[in-house]
Parts: structure tokens; C-alpha cells; sequence
């Protein structure tokens, strides 16, 4: 069963989803500022998001929808790619190194 997030009917959507990369980094939280409130009065009707600015650190940031700039299909591919080759690289070390213990045998 997928999760589900439900937003009140006099809510705008997010721009933004969870996991999505960006520019400023990778989308892991949202917030709203419902208008008639304090903050919404202060910081304007709308959604603010929590950045994961790299995925090796605990720095987040908080940007609002105008502050955000997604990827072009370009950036987005080469950043995928440069994942994988990160997790092709850590899977070889760790088949290496289980060849090593199991004197070059790998199935178990």
C-alpha cells in the first residue's frame, strides 16, 4: 500500500515533490503557510520547503517555491549517472572484498 498525504481543498499543491533534486539540492520536507496566519502574513501564502543540500551532510536549508530552480533533463541525467557510477564503484569494492573472504568464490 502506497502512503498518502492529503492537502485540504483550499490548499494550493506543491510545486515541488519529496525526493526531488533541484538545484538547490534534494526535496526531503514541505511545509505550508495557510493564509490568514502569521507566517502566511509575514512570508505570503505559500509553500516552503526543506533542501538537503548534499546527502553527505546534515546541512538542510528552507527555501519557498520562487527560490527553487529544478534540474534541465541534462543536469538531472548527469547527476543520476554519477550516482550509479558512485554505487558501481561501492558494489565492485564490496564483491572484492567478499572474494576475499570466501577465498574468489561469490555465490555464498
Amino acid at each position: 500500500m502506497q502512503p498518502t498525504i492529503s492537502i485540504p481543498n483550499n490548499w494550493d499543491y506543491p510545486r515541488f515533490t519529496f525526493g526531488q533534486r533541484t538545484q538547490q539540492g534534494i526535496i526531503i520536507g514541505c511545509e505550508y503557510y495557510p493564509a490568514d496566519t502569521l507566517l502566511a502574513h509575514e512570508y505570503g501564502n505559500s509553500w516552503r520547503y526543506a533542501v538537503l543540500i548534499d546527502k553527505n551532510s546534515e546541512e538542510v536549508r528552507h527555501y519557498f517555491d520562487d527560490q527553487i530552480q529544478t534540474l534541465s533533463l541534462a543536469e538531472l541525467r548527469a547527476q543520476i549517472i554519477a550516482e550509479i557510477d558512485e554505487h558501481t564503484q561501492q558494489i565492485d569494492a564490496l564483491k572484492q572484498q567478499l572474494a576475499a573472504v570466501t577465498g574468489g568464490r561469490t555465490d555464498g
